[in-house]
């Protein structure tokens, strides 16, 4: 498991590229639910995957060891989508009350 080419050889710039993806597709989903329900809470998470992609770009070339770097990035991805997929359900379960 811990084995993996994608967390040892990489230089990280599939990271981004999907990292990138998701965020344009993450980002578009949370402004689209934004301003068709008026949920702040989509405002909310579509700022903090801009913030998670740019902490992702930020270790990518801050960070030197090259393992550490890949892991990091991996983590910072998993916690972009899981975050989103929170807020999406959140929303879901609990969708905002129209103002009167």
């Amino acid at each position: 498991m811990r084995n993996q080419p994608a967390l040892t050889t990489s230089s990280g710039r599939s990271w981004l590229i999907v990292g990138g993806i998701a965020t344009v597709l993450i980002t578009g989903t949370m402004v689209a639910l934004w301003w068709r329900l008026g949920s702040t809470a989509a405002l909310v998470g579509a700022i903090v995957t801009v913030v998670l992609f740019g902490a992702m770009v930020v270790v990518r070339f801050t960070v030197e060891h090259r393992r550490r770097r890949l892991g990091l990035l991996a983590v910072i991805f998993l916690a972009q989508v899981l975050f989103a997929l929170v807020v999406v359900l959140m929303i879901a379960l609990f969708p905002p009350i129209p103002a009167a």
